[in-house]
């Protein structure tokens, strides 16, 4: 078996298994291509290196890494003030721990079997990282909704952090070790099978493929197709009209945004001592030029009335990201854009592809355009003085299952949810990745779905553990630890 720093040999039949990022064989277009029987046959040839049973293992190996040391080094770049808030929302459950945990768990799917063929990866692939978004058509589109590490990797990555989130959900939510299995492996089946059929579709039908509403519908029996209704209908609901409501009030005839401290905050200069308004523009200079010349038109009609830090997400929780308020119009055309620092992905260190632009925003927007198919209008990058950010629009249509510590209930119909996440997944790798390899590989057998429920129950349990040891971290003062209400 092979780990990314030992890939099977180059197969004939694979010339570009490596290719992640478009424009890396630009200039070939004359160049023969294999069909897809051929790699097809070539990715059921890597078997033979990487059987597919070799999956099933995670071993907590002697010289692996203290996951609360992982956490730390991160925190060096965060704000000091709001770790001990990153801090208290993992510990809020073994889930919370895994869905803010990408790194402790990058090193760890680093040491694991690939098979070399790589994706545009999203890095931190979990049941929690997906939901319902409204295209630039209106239509509301199911996907991925986190690009923050996003970069390219081995398909297994993803796929593996995908199957254990669905294995550590399903006990967050009270059920059994069998019910977490079985949302594991339909997860995989899922992925799996979708794969086989990207694999036969041309390359601009896969491109263009899309898992709108009424395909979320028809995948699901009638008991989770009526609560997938009332979600659907809550995110059509949706908007930057009910955001302003939410998040701003009237002050002296203008909207701002309502401050609670310390997870919303209106401040008067950045970090580094740059006053606000000034930081504000040059950021948002440097965002402009990463848009097309129509999208920097339509944002020109709008003016600024407020900004404020916003603390969100669970990983996230610490970098960098701000709320701008905007409005058109009146004051019921409101637009609120979300500017959020970009870091090094935590798949970069364990990866030897390099990177063909430097500035990390744009790695999360070109991941995000290369494997959602229908972003955001206004989804751009920038940078100020030695800060990446990329900005996307806070609230448009969007929507996600909610998963409730001990809803029992929530767990007879949580696998349907996970084959629509394996599903989405699968699209997003067959746009960036070599659909007819990776489908070989898989196969049409339930080989991979067994071997990675076992991998799952076994990182679950792994998950658990790394939670108590940063519990107990925060026991013995190693830590410190917000109050409980921040978790929200």
């Amino acid at each position: 078996m092979t780990t990314p720093h030992e890939r099977p040999k180059s197969d004939p039949a694979l010339e570009h298994p490596n290719a992640a990022f478009a424009g890396e064989t630009l200039g070939r277009f004359t160049a023969p291509r294999q069909s897809v029987a051929e790699r097809k046959a070539a990715g059921k040839r890597l078997r033979e290196s990487v059987p597919r049973e070799s999956h099933a293992q995670f071993r907590k190996n002697a010289d692996r890494p203290d996951p609360v040391a992982i956490l730390e080094a991160q925190n060096l770049s965060r704000a000091q003030k709001l770790v001990p808030v990153r801090f208290a929302r993992m510990l809020a459950s073994p889930f919370a721990f895994l869905r803010g945990s990408a790194a402790v768990m990058a090193s760890d799917l680093a040491t694991t079997p690939t098979t070399g063929l790589q994706v545009n990866a999203c890095g931190d692939m979990h049941v929690a990282n997906f939901g319902v978004f409204g295209s630039a058509e209106r239509d509301l589109v199911f996907a991925i909704n986190d690009f923050d590490e996003v970069f390219p990797g081995p398909w297994e990555w993803d796929l593996k952090r995908l199957a254990a989130s669905a294995a550590v959900a399903v006990r967050f939510m009270g059920g059994d070790k069998h019910q977490a299995a079985e949302a594991a492996v339909e997860t995989v089946r899922s992925y799996r099978v979708r794969m086989a059929r990207y694999a036969e579709m041309g390359h601009l039908a896969t491109w263009y493929d899309r898992i709108d509403e009424h395909a979320v519908l028809a995948s699901l029996s009638p008991t989770a197709r009526k609560n997938a209704r009332k979600l659907i209908g809550k995110a059509r609901s949706k908007g930057h009209q009910r955001v302003l409501g939410k998040l701003a009030e009237v002050v002296d005839g203008e909207h701002r945004i309502v401050e609670s401290i310390p997870l919303v905050v209106r401040e008067t200069h950045t970090e580094g001592g740059i006053p606000i308004e000034q930081a504000l523009d040059a950021m948002l200079a440097s965002y402009l030029e990463s848009l097309t010349y129509d999208r920097r038109r339509l944002l020109s009609r709008y003016r600024i009335v407020d900004v404020a830090r916003k603390v969100v997400g669970v990983g996230s929780v610490g970098t960098g990201c701000w709320v701008v308020l905007l409005m058109g119009n009146d004051s019921d055309d409101p637009l609120f854009l979300q500017v959020k620092q970009a870091q090094t992905s935590v798949l970069a260190a364990y990866s030897d592809y390099r990177m063909p632009f430097e500035n990390e925003g744009r790695r999360v927007v070109v991941g995000q355009r290369m494997i959602q198919g229908s972003p955001d209008i206004f989804l751009g990058w920038g940078q100020l003085n030695d800060r990446h950010f990329y900005v996307r629009q806070l609230a448009d249509m969007k929507g996600g299952i909610e998963m409730v510590e001990g809803n029992t209930k929530g767990v007879k119909t949580f696998s349907e949810y996970c084959a629509l996440c394996g599903w989405a997944l699968a699209l997003a790798h067959a746009k960036s990745g070599d659909a007819a390899a990776i489908a070989g590989y898989c196969g049409n057998s339930t080989a991979l779905d067994d071997a990675l429920a076992r991998f799952s129950l076994a990182y679950a349990r792994q998950t658990e553990r790394d939670h108590e040891a940063l519990d107990k971290a925060r026991r013995s003062g190693r830590i410190r630890v917000a109050s409980e209400k921040l978790t929200k």
